[in-house]
């Protein structure tokens, strides 16, 4: 597939085409073999930590504040994460505003994340990180700057006490190998939706574990968590505000939160998940 793609380009669309399919083929050798995925991959651990995502610019105070509560509380999650550079990093007083107020919220307990998805320029993300560091405690700084900016990248890395992270973006393992030699990030982000599937997740994940980084698995997190589980290096899953509402809508076999990680399935064989059919026809385009 990536071969006969070539002309077409391989980020994107292709790429993503190119993942669904991996994830399938594992997912039906895991069923054939009659195991679970998870244990066709072996798993270091029994469960991946997750971190509550959503916090949209668009949301005022008392949206946020809920969807915070329902992340630190029913989910127990020891971090949280909300969006900034609003309108291409064109408020940043009110990006101050929305940090300082999810501190307030979530307390001193609970790490706070960033995602400014590559709206600010680079010294604007070097001021903006180092007052949301020193004056929010602020852990995380997902793409200050665009992602294919890796010296910008670098030079935030170098200049802001909080762990810069990218990688969401990636399509084949070559971009990982860039981003990593770049010394870009502290922890690289994959999306096995995106990056070719299973198997390049799992290539990628080492090329991180060679450069002593963690990765962190992005959106996704029910077919994240059999293979989250199953490297060393895995930080964390993102578990984004989309995924919890939609997820249940279209699909029976959920892994749900419980005490700030997600366990995959290991009774039923492949990833677990199955279409709600009736359910999604509602939806058909095509």
């Amino acid at each position: 597939m990536v071969r006969a793609c070539r002309n077409l380009g391989r980020p994107g669309a292709v790429s993503s085409a190119i993942s669904a399919v991996d994830i399938a083929l594992w997912d039906l050798k895991a069923k054939l073999l009659g195991t679970s995925l998870v244990s066709l991959f072996g798993r270091c651990r029994t469960a991946a930590p997750i971190y509550g995502s959503g916090g949209f610019t668009t949301y005022d105070n008392d949206t946020l504040a809920a969807q915070l509560s329902r992340w630190t509380g029913d989910w127990e999650v020891p971090w949280v994460k909300i969006k900034i550079g609003e309108s291409w990093g064109t408020a940043p007083e009110r990006d101050l505003e929305r940090v300082g107020f999810t501190r307030k919220v979530v307390g001193d307990g609970v790490d706070v994340f960033v995602d400014a998805n590559g709206g600010y320029s680079r010294k604007q993300a070097v001021r903006m990180g180092r007052r949301m560091t020193e004056e929010h405690g602020v852990v995380w700084f997902e793409e200050p700057v665009s992602s294919d900016d890796l010296g910008g990248l670098h030079e935030v890395r170098d200049n802001v006490a909080a762990d810069v992270a990218a990688g969401e973006y990636g399509y084949d393992e070559t971009y990982f190998a860039r981003m990593i030699a770049a010394d870009a990030v502290d922890c690289l982000q994959l999306d096995v939706t995106r990056c070719g599937g299973y198997t390049a997740w799992l290539r990628a994940a080492s090329l991180a574990q060679a450069r002593h980084l963690d990765i962190s698995a992005h959106c996704a997190p029910n077919l994240h968590a059999p293979v989250a589980v199953a490297v060393p290096n895995i930080r964390h899953i993102e578990y984004f505000h989309d995924h919890y509402r939609l997820d249940p809508l279209l699909f029976d076999g959920m892994c749900e939160p419980r005490h700030g990680a997600l366990a995959p399935n290991d009774d039923v064989p492949g990833h677990g998940m199955a279409l709600r059919t009736a359910q999604a026809e509602q939806y058909r385009v095509a």
